[in-house]
């Protein structure tokens, strides 16, 4: 699946690191993406509520169905966010800009989800609102 087909066929997208601090890239990223129609789910066990929503211990612990996985998180913890991923039946796995792990994109890619990696979802909607 290409990023528009991804951005324009989801819904929901879970933030795993959403940090209630503006300041942190998550925030932004997570604050940008809610005011273009997405339902933000925040994934981070040190938070309670975020943007309104609240927050969840892990990707596994929301109720409701997830389109896509969101990645504010070393590449060294992907592979955990992904096996996540992949128990809650989601669509896709978005590592943000500068987080590369292969060998959880490989194993999200066999499991059937779409992967994009190194790659900011605010960037990408931006250039195809603007497209």
């Amino acid at each position: 699946m290409t990023i528009p087909q991804l951005l324009a066929s989801s819904k929901t997208i879970a933030v795993v690191g959403l940090s209630s601090d503006p300041l942190r890239p998550s925030f932004g990223v997570s604050e940008y993406m809610q005011s273009a129609g997405y339902r933000i789910i925040p994934v981070n066990p040190a938070e309670t509520e975020v943007l309104g929503e609240k927050a969840y211990a892990r990707v596994t612990d929301i109720p409701e169905a997830v389109d896509i996985v969101n990645v504010f998180r070393r590449p060294n913890q992907v592979m955990a966010v992904v096996e996540d991923a992949i128990a809650k039946g989601a669509k896709a796995v978005w590592m943000q800009l500068g987080i590369v792990n292969e060998e959880a994109a490989a194993k999200a890619r066999a499991a059937g989800l779409s992967v994009v990696m190194d790659k900011c979802i605010l960037i990408e909607h931006r250039k195809l609102s603007k497209g």
